[in-house]
């Protein structure tokens, strides 16, 4: 666990025609093999953060690294080492999820009966045998969440980014993900996770770290944290660092 999965440093970021920068001088490590969390209110930069360390937002100043590699240089490298379950579903509706593992599969640069493989082994493990050859657009919520986990690890990523993998789930569905996820990680795949399910994250997430205003307030693991601010829980030490006021940004 002493490599970095991912080293930030000195990372600036605006926003174009924005007057002020959402990061300025911003450092992070996560090292590999490690379940942490993101947490922070509306506004204060996780989904930008995130966005920044998978390619999505080219950043100004500073540097990303994923495994050793700077992200803004070699992408080709990167996008094999990193997965990406981002909260909006990222699949065609229309196809069924062999049809979508095939094609993102193919774009990952998987040959075909490794997809094929891959494919039948994640259904089953995320319970989706039996609807493997149905339209995703007939799916429940959960269902389709579930696709958006097997896309995103189809091509076994080292690191694995996830932006409220379950939001709007069932209990059941909610389930099946956390498991698959903590299964993942005991195999030593990197967990960066980012949710409101504060409680979900408590049970998921090891080490986390706070951000706020496009600051890190707090970086260490979650236990030590809880002890040093007197809290018993992750909601209340949200509440703590970061006050009580409800965000509308």
């Amino acid at each position: 666990m002493n490599d970095a999965a991912v080293s930030i440093q000195g990372l600036g970021f605006r926003y174009p025609g924005q007057a002020a920068d959402c990061f300025s001088n911003l450092s992070l490590t996560i090292h590999a093999g490690e379940r942490f969390g993101l947490f922070g209110p509306n506004g204060a930069g996780k989904t930008t953060l995130m966005s920044c360390m998978t390619g999505l937002l080219e950043y100004q100043q500073g540097s990303i690294r994923l495994a050793g590699h700077e992200a803004k240089h070699h992408r080709k490298s990167v996008n094999s080492i990193f997965g990406f379950v981002p909260q909006d579903f990222s699949f065609y509706q229309e196809l069924t999820p062999m049809e979508n593992l095939a094609f993102f599969g193919a774009w990952s640069g998987l040959q075909k009966d490794k997809i094929k493989k891959r494919s039948l082994e994640l259904l089953e493990v995320l319970g989706l045998s039996d609807v493997k050859d149905k339209q995703v657009q007939k799916f429940s919520g959960g269902m389709k969440r579930r696709v958006n986990l097997a896309i995103g690890v189809i091509h076994e990523p080292s690191i694995l980014f996830l932006d409220e993998p379950t939001v709007g789930v069932d209990v059941h569905s909610r389930q099946a993900i956390i498991n698959y996820l903590r299964s993942l990680n005991d195999k030593g795949t990197t967990l960066i996770y980012t949710s409101h399910q504060l409680s979900e994250a408590e049970g998921l997430c090891e080490t986390i770290a706070m951000i706020d205003a496009g600051k890190i307030l707090v970086h260490d693991s979650l236990n030590k944290l809880l002890d040093e601010h007197k809290e018993d829980g992750l909601e209340g030490l949200f509440i703590s660092l970061t006050g009580k006021s409800i965000r509308n940004e």
